[in-house]
């Protein structure tokens, strides 16, 4: 099994705050995105790609005014936690990261035999210029991202990855780490599904991403929310 880095997560109060960001922080106009009618949010992307990171883009996601999820679920990436949304009305947050996979059922079981609940694979679209983009994702139903977020949410797409169609941004990623005090769980959690590219190390729990920019070279950390803070 491999699996690779597929993109960074930025949480933010609106796509407003999270695009202003990005030209601020980055130096660039994030792309067009979509809407995620399955959990009620919205986002703008961005591709980041490159030799090491080959379809890596970076999604700036926010809660989309007047839509709730379906069925009564929770958002993912803990985006209906009371803290990551005081947070994030501050400023955007590097938050999480997503990692894409073969086949995600496999992942979820080598997972499950470490004793780690990622959740279900999760069925996902939305309409694009080019077409339909399909996707399963592994979701909880507490919409938890575990290991305050350092450990990665599971992505399998379909026929279509969102990455070719986006055009060069002049936003590379460089180099991509995780700091957590289970740091020893979480090199054996990557091991587990092959995942490359991502340096792990004890500490408070943190995320760390290095990007050649507009700006010149520009390093992103965020420190993470403990879970139960």
């Amino acid at each position: 099994m491999t699996a690779r880095i597929d993109h960074l997560v930025v949480v933010a109060a609106s796509l407003e705050q999270g695009a202003a960001w990005c030209r601020e922080t980055l130096g660039v106009e994030p792309g067009p995105g979509g809407e995620h009618p399955l959990m009620g949010t919205h986002n703008r992307l961005l591709r980041i790609a490159t030799v090491d990171y080959p379809r890596a883009y970076f999604e700036i996601i926010a809660i989309q005014p007047g839509r709730e999820p379906q069925d009564g679920r929770r958002r993912w990436f803990d985006m209906d936690d009371a803290r990551l949304q005081r947070a994030v009305k501050e400023e955007p947050r590097l938050a999480h990261f997503v990692t894409v996979v073969p086949e995600i059922a496999p992942a979820l079981r080598a997972w499950a035999e470490l004793g780690i609940d990622r959740g279900r694979a999760l069925k996902a679209s939305r309409m694009t210029p080019r077409g339909l983009l399909e996707w399963q994702i592994a979701v909880r139903d507490d919409g938890q991202r575990l290991f305050d977020g350092a450990l990665p949410t599971l992505i399998e797409w379909g026929a279509t990855h969102p990455v070719p169609g986006m055009p060069e941004s002049g936003v590379t990623l460089q180099s991509f780490g995780v700091a957590h005090p289970e740091h020893r769980k979480l090199a054996t959690a990557f091991d587990a599904i092959g995942l490359a590219g991502v340096h792990v190390k004890e500490g408070a729990p943190k995320l760390c991403a290095v990007f050649d920019t507009p700006k010149g070279r520009v390093k992103l950390e965020s420190n993470l929310l403990p879970e139960g803070a």
